[in-house]
């Protein structure tokens, strides 16, 4: 195994041999450094450091060991709300570490810390290869992966976490490593899943699968028909769907921004957003039921795989906003009607989308060498989001995210999916007893300390 120490030599103040930018609250460039992907976090780090290379990592780490600070990866910063308190913590951007190399032969990729999903899908398309990406096209590829990793793409080949080859990494300790199921398998293991806990991650190499296109897009209809299109939608994902295809049913109110195109802009709808790979003819025949339903607008058809991380219409900017969600055990009539109570017509929800999306298939089948997360165990995963751009807004947005958790709670399941919780939890919610112990163990050899700062923290066994 490929393992090595920064060079620090006795004579040397760590930040000698950092080339990447370091950045402190004196000087001007703070607020942008320390400025996360979600603009309603106000991250207060003690320092924050850009490296540009490996070597600029592993002096990071060995300089926060110097100022006595914590660690705290980010690549985007799209879910930095659980962090907290970052008084005594060098946030390390990896921004800058933005390679990606594509391997047509092994269908592989490898992509460093700071490389977003668009980087990969827009690479790996050129080889008629598609990547387990996520709906948002700036999501970085590591804190996505590290957290399960769910695509759109998910039911047929799984989680992404469970479909890594391999993991470069700085130890809390400042050493390199490439990790993989034949060399530290345990840390491999841990890394699959149990988020940002262990170290620096600064590549992951990940296998592709050679689709060029699918057939994707949406069904809209006006948002006083939610009952009836999330019903009908709902029956439709409990008729025996294959892994093929993806289903999200979504109530969405888009707002009067000029840069949303006219004939949606300031309106409200109920949408089905579908992705096939496969015969077309096959997708159309099993959605039929909701076609039969006649949508104002029907957008699907056959597109370049790539163009898939734009299908969901994610913010591709960072805004202010606030999230969170639940992974559903199952769905039944009672609680689509409870679903359309809080966010349909009439609920007074200030909430820019509310969306369900279909799991299984292989999503719930543990594999063998599977990571910490091994599969997700509900039928469903519900994603609450609004945009804040005033403290108003923060407030309302913040309890209506609650109110349409608590509206789900007798069918929300026992585990909750990692990056689809954007509020603090408990560490037991996300992980098996089993799997929890083991992660709290491995932390205790890797980082005793507990010095890598993650935003669904383990806490090392004492």
């Amino acid at each position: 195994m490929s393992s090595y120490r920064a060079p620090i030599r006795a004579s040397s103040h760590p930040a000698e041999l950092l080339h990447g930018k370091l950045v402190t609250r004196e000087q001007g460039r703070w607020d942008e450094a320390r400025r996360a992907w979600n603009l309603a976090v106000d991250q207060q780090p003690a320092a924050v450091v850009f490296p540009a290379s490996v070597e600029d990592v592993i002096a990071a780490v060995h300089l926060a060991i110097h100022m006595g600070l914590d660690v705290a990866p980010q690549g985007t910063g799209h879910n930095a709300g659980p962090l907290g308190s970052l008084e005594h913590t060098m946030l390390v951007r990896t921004d800058a570490m933005r390679r990606v190399e594509i391997d047509p032969e092994s269908r592989t990729a490898r992509a460093e810390a700071g490389v977003v999903w668009l980087e990969v899908v827009e690479a790996a398309a050129r080889h008629g290869l598609a990547a387990l990406a996520g709906s948002s096209p700036d999501v970085g590829v590591v804190g996505y992966t590290l957290g399960g990793g769910l695509s759109w793409l998910g039911r047929k080949f799984g989680l992404a976490a469970n479909n890594v080859e391999a993991i470069e990494m700085v130890t809390p300790d400042g050493r390199w490593l490439r990790v993989d199921r034949d060399h530290e398998p345990d840390l491999f293991w841990a890394l699959r899943g149990g988020g940002g806990n262990f170290g620096v991650v600064t590549a992951i190499e990940m296998r592709l699968f050679p689709i060029s296109h699918v057939y994707a897009g949406w069904l809209w209809w006006p948002i006083d028909r939610g009952a009836e299109v999330m019903h009908a939608w709902q029956q439709l994902t409990q008729s025996g769907l294959p892994d093929e295809l993806t289903t999200v049913g979504r109530y969405l109110q888009l707002p009067p921004l000029p840069e949303i195109p006219e004939p949606v802009r300031g309106k409200s709808f109920v949408v089905v957003e579908a992705i096939h790979v496969g015969d077309p003819a096959e997708a159309d025949q099993l959605l039929r039921p909701l076609r039969a339903l006649e949508p104002v607008n029907d957008t699907i058809a056959t597109i370049p795989v790539q163009d898939l991380t734009h299908l969901h219409m994610d913010p591709e900017e960072p805004v202010p906003g606030v999230a969170d969600g639940s992974v559903l055990s199952h769905l039944d009539d009672r609680a689509i009607d409870e679903l359309d109570r809080v966010a349909g017509v009439g609920s007074g929800s200030p909430l820019l989308s509310v969306e369900v999306r279909h799991l299984g298939g292989e999503l719930r089948r543990a594999r063998p060498q599977h990571g910490a997360i091994s599969s997700i165990e509900g039928d469903y995963v519900m994603f609450a989001v609004g945009v804040t751009p005033t403290p108003q807004a923060h407030a309302a947005v913040s309890r209506h995210v609650e109110v349409v958790k608590e509206a789900l709670v007798p069918w929300t399941a026992r585990h909750m999916y990692l990056n689809f919780a954007e509020t603090g939890r408990n560490a037991r919610s996300f992980w098996s007893e089993a799997a929890h112990a083991r992660l709290r163990r491995l932390k205790a050899t890797v980082d005793p300390a507990n010095r890598i700062r993650a935003n669904h923290p383990i806490t090392p066994t004492s």
